[in-house]
């Protein structure tokens, strides 16, 4: 029975259907591939879209020229060319087979074998294409039964998939938790165990990257608690045990009853113990950047004891103070409500205002305006004539001070 990609909008996106005609997509030579094909069958938001093409990369990006598409090399000597249309950019890659790989990268053949580019791929409903006119689905390996069933197979032996490339024990656990209803491959998951130890051979980027993909989905707490009991992190998350597992399964529920959008860096922050310092040197070790190991620090640092909401947020920022918020399930999700629609306001009065009512100039400018702030939070950010009064009181009790 032919099956049929749905007609959804990005299928209409501004450009593809110049890109698809200086492909020759008529005459079989591109076709979707990948994610878009699979999540455009299950009526989910398309995004990253991938074109797979008899068409020798160097070829692809002659054609794009002329065509008056702007071509990105991005990985040429693998096959993949980027093109950059007004909706964002769509990867190109040359139909391959692997002549060997060592795990982390592979050395490659092209070819005009589609059943072969297919072979290659890791999981069954990643290597489903689709003819981008009239939407005919090939399916080589049983992709399209296991989408229905919501069952994640890998193509082929799991182990030798593995050992092709290591990050696929990762993107097991990712697309387990987002497609597979968890339902377990037993000879995967054993293969995935015995196979962990590899897992350190990968750069960390790519670690980093894997993880908060699979923190990001609705619902990963059965893969992670697999990762634990399988010791799959250990060899590069040994910081990680099912405590933080379970900080995660309530930070969830919690990101659930604040309506609050989650967040894949929020509960890595729940899913490594509560120590910042500690969160910071794996933030450094995974790579990630100065600003989202900040985050992971703020999230996990201690607070005033009784601070209320605002006056955290004025301290450490709105995007800290909700995760910490968050994170400690001894907080009331009401603890939220003074946050909604506020933004943390910039304090009304400088140094020279001081200085006009009478403040010397020295060290006690930047003392007294010290003050005046304090008093402006403890009382909730008053308005600016407000403030003005407790300018006036300062300047009074500094000017007492030194007579």
């Amino acid at each position: 029975m032919t099956v049929l990609l749905p007609d959804a909008d990005w299928r209409h996106r501004p450009g593809l259907n110049s890109l698809l005609a200086a492909l020759d997509a008529a005459q079989g030579k591109a076709r979707f591939v990948g994610g878009a094909v699979r999540d455009g069958l299950l009526g989910l938001p398309v995004n990253d879209l991938d074109i797979a093409t008899s068409l020798d990369p160097h070829d692809v990006v002659d054609r794009l020229k002329a065509a008056g598409i702007k071509a990105v090399p991005t990985g040429i000597d693998h096959g993949t060319i980027t093109a950059v249309l007004p909706h964002g950019p769509v990867e190109i890659t040359t139909l391959r087979r692997d002549v060997n790989t060592d795990g982390r990268r592979a050395t490659i053949a092209y070819t005009d074998d589609w059943r072969e580019d297919a072979a290659r791929r890791d999981f069954t409903i990643n290597a489903l294409y689709a003819d981008p006119l009239t939407g005919e689905i090939s399916d080589y390996f049983g992709g399209l039964a296991d989408l229905e069933a919501h069952r994640l197979r890998f193509i082929g032996d799991a182990s030798a998939r593995i050992a092709e490339d290591h990050l696929r024990i990762l993107r097991y656990f990712r697309f387990l938790a987002r497609y597979g209803d968890n339902e377990l491959d037993s000879k995967a998951y054993d293969a995935c165990v015995t196979a962990a130890n590899s897992l350190m051979a990968l750069s960390r980027e790519r670690i980093a990257d894997e993880m908060l993909k699979l923190l990001g989905v609705a619902a990963p707490v059965h893969a992670l608690r697999l990762m634990i009991e399988g010791g799959i992190l250990l060899p590069v998350l040994p910081e990680v045990a099912m405590d933080g597992i379970d900080r995660v399964e309530r930070l969830i529920t919690r990101e659930a009853e604040s309506g609050i959008a989650p967040s894949a860096l929020r509960r890595f922050a729940a899913l490594l113990p509560s120590d910042p310092l500690l969160a910071d040197q794996v933030g450094a070790r995974l790579k990630l950047s100065k600003k989202a190991r900040k985050r992971l620090v703020v999230a996990l640092e201690s607070g005033v004891e009784g601070e209320p909401p605002r006056a955290l947020a004025y301290r450490v920022g709105m995007e800290g103070t909700v995760d910490r918020l968050l994170l400690d399930s001894a907080q009331p999700i009401s603890m939220l409500a003074p946050l909604d629609g506020w933004t943390p306001p910039v304090l009304p009065i400088s140094g020279g205002a001081l200085i006009a009512r009478g403040l010397e100039p020295g060290p006690d400018v930047a003392k007294a305006l010290q003050d005046v702030e304090k008093l402006w939070v403890a009382e909730d950010f008053p308005d600016a004539a407000r403030v003005a009064e407790l300018a006036d009181q300062t300047v009074s009790k500094f000017q007492r001070a030194r007579q």
